[in-house]
């Protein structure tokens, strides 16, 4: 056993010892949470109801008052029982169902058999779940979304209601407030924290006598919000789509600040400020968002929405440093470039081993992209996507660039995280009005398996006509090489919309979108194949497609020049 793997071990077992530590101490705070959540003073009157900004279909009424619940890809008859009490078909289906945000849709259907059975279906839930446990519909971000649901439909939910259903929601509304405050306090998981003081501060501006309970959330927020959201305006855990869900909460909590006449913090206000360019970075230009770190399917009404509060309109951020992304516009061609670490472990069980990969769209049309995340988070094809063979970008002797915990044996404590990858992402970037734009950048994810770093680079013609990339592989500096030759593979994935076939005798591939584009990549001194692929970002699920894919043997210090050329 080499040193180098003593070593890995020695981390795995600290990380997993952190892990087991973090566990025993939130066990050990489960019963003071459940006291928590029984114990706990109900709002006198709720003030304000907070807007609810999401995309609401008044159709789905009649499919929920059917017995129909459609969640996360599943759909569910319950033939009449209650739908909390029916097996689950998947975590991310009963996480939605308890989430309550479909109380949206019979808000919009804006009938009283819609009221009435948001009402029923409420009280049911009251009866069947409503004492704190360690369930799905009581993890923190599940109860804060909940939270957030009723308190936004509140009118339609207490409109006809008779007095005792009132106490009981006002008791409810109590219960979840003091177990989420617990919840902040103990420290639910990372991922989850925000949403939950987004609902504490915005249960605090509903209900009344709540001044005290306001100036400590907001604070606590404030902080969060410092933490999570960095100073480009990404988030710590690199998911674009994890800035749509921030918006879509923290801007009608900003109204609700507003409707009590209260000043919004300055952090608040701030980080909304920094999201819109950041997430604008992300657009293609057929207005989806790059499929990097967990994203997949992009939800275009959501988008549009949040995009419509950006009173600035701004531009798209270009160089995001602190979250590790790059834009390069030019021409109607679009470039987006993946140059980060790995985020933080607590913050990781959605982020991919896509070091250095890309995506490239023209004139409305995406070309070259990632596979993206699947609409179910668990599972095998999950974790292939997460792979870095899933991304447009060179892989080593078929291994990713980021070790992912599995869910067996010692690395159940870690399951889904992100234990080991790049360390040092540097990059450079020229902006020349005459030459184009160029971003260079390495990683060494591969120093510590093979001593060896990646090294990229993408050159964008001023007229977006012409992208020129080269893959170097180098030594890494302080690090013994594992062997003098290594296997690699360069994988592009194409769009699904677009066809592809080889040219000048293999040399060369033709991309063909369905408008007609054409586009001709070619690789200098070596074969190409055109293989099959998967996209996991199509609105229907997984579908196939092709990747163009170089491979063969390099040494240390060998490269591999391509390029992208569009006809016409």
């Amino acid at each position: 056993m080499t040193a180098q793997t003593i070593a890995e071990r020695i981390r795995l077992a600290q990380l997993r010892a952190a892990a087991g530590v973090s566990r025993l101490r939130r066990q050990a705070a489960v019963p003071l949470d459940f006291a928590a959540g029984i114990v706990s003073r109900p709002p006198g009157q709720l003030l304000i109801a907070p807007q609810d900004i999401r995309t609401a279909d008044p159709t789905v009424a009649d499919d929920i008052y059917s017995g129909y619940f459609a969640f996360a890809a599943k759909v569910v008859d319950v033939h009449g029982q209650s739908p909390f009490l029916v097996e689950s078909p998947s975590p991310e289906w009963e996480a939605q169902l308890m989430g309550f945000g479909w109380l949206r849709h019979l808000r919009a259907a804006g009938t009283p058999l819609a009221k009435a059975n948001a009402r029923a279906l409420i009280e049911e839930w009251m009866r069947h779940a409503g004492r704190p446990s360690m369930d799905i519909a009581w993890q923190p971000p599940v109860a804060a979304r909940r939270l957030l649901s009723w308190l936004s439909h509140s009118p339609v939910i207490l409109e006809d209601a008779d007095l005792d259903f009132y106490r009981k929601f006002l008791r409810s509304i109590g219960r979840h407030v003091a177990w989420l405050r617990r919840a902040a306090t103990t420290g639910p998981h990372a991922s989850g924290r925000l949403i939950v003081l987004i609902a504490l501060t915005e249960a605090a501006l509903c209900a009344d006598g709540s001044e005290a309970a306001l100036r400590k959330t907001s604070r606590q927020l404030a902080q969060a919000l410092n933490r999570e959201i960095l100073v480009d305006g990404g988030h710590i855990g690199r998911n674009p789509h994890t800035l749509v869900n921030v918006l879509l909460d923290l801007l009608p909590l900003r109204q609700a600040f507003v409707a009590r006449s209260i000043a919004v913090p300055e952090e608040i206000n701030n980080a909304i400020d920094r999201m819109m360019p950041m997430l604008r970075l992300f657009r293609h230009s057929d207005g989806a968002l790059g499929l990097f770190n967990g994203m997949g399917l992009t939800a275009q009404d959501e988008l549009a929405t949040v995009l419509a509060y950006d009173d600035a309109r701004a531009l798209p951020l270009t160089n995001a440093s602190a979250s590790g992304y790059q834009r390069m516009e030019a021409g109607g061609t679009i470039v987006l470039c993946e140059t980060g670490k790995p985020p933080p472990r607590d913050y990781s069980k959605s982020a991919h081993a896509g070091a250095l990969s890309f995506e490239l769209s023209s004139a409305g049309e995406r070309l070259i992209v990632n596979c993206g995340a699947p609409l179910r988070q668990h599972g095998q094809i999950r974790q292939a996507a997460r792979l870095t063979a899933a991304h447009s970008t060179l892989v080593i002797a078929d291994t990713s660039s980021c070790r992912i915990a599995g869910t067996e044996g010692v690395d159940e404590l870690l399951e889904g995280c992100i234990v080991s990858g790049p360390q040092a992402v540097p990059v450079e970037r020229e902006d020349r009005a005459e030459d184009g734009l160029s971003v260079n950048a390495s990683h060494d994810g591969y120093a510590r398996a093979f001593g060896l770093l990646h090294q990229r680079s993408w050159q964008l013609s001023a007229e977006g006509d012409r992208l020129q990339g080269a893959d170097r592989i180098l030594p890494a500096p302080g690090k013994k090489q594992t062997s003098d030759e290594v296997d690699f593979a360069i994988r592009f994935h194409l769009h699904p919309s677009v066809k592809a076939g080889a040219i000048e005798n293999g040399q060369g591939a033709l991309l063909v979108t369905p408008s007609g584009q054409q586009w001709i990549f070619h690789a200098s001194g070596f074969p190409l194949t055109i293989e099959e692929s998967a996209f996991f970002a199509a609105p229907e699920g997984t579908r196939a497609t092709s990747q163009i894919m170089l491979s063969g043997k390099a040494k240390a210090g060998d490269g591999i020049d391509w390029v992208l050329m569009r006809k016409g």
